[in-house]
């Protein structure tokens, strides 16, 4: 199964609280830093709600 790695590149500062919160529970905190999580229909809606502050990229 293909897994997901995620990396916070901008701040959620001025974001709305579904941007913040969906950083939240993608585990990420500050900028620069990484998760990795499995590639599920959920996890691909969080990333798409914050596509603009973070890097993604497909690890197996």
């Amino acid at each position: 199964m293909t897994q997901l790695k995620v990396t916070q590149v901008k701040s959620k500062i001025g974001g709305n609280s579904a941007q913040r919160n969906s950083l939240r529970s993608l585990g990420l905190r500050r900028i620069g830093q990484t998760v990795v999580k499995p590639d599920r229909p959920e996890f691909r809606g969080m990333i798409h709600a914050v596509r603009h502050l973070v890097k993604v990229e497909e690890v197996d």
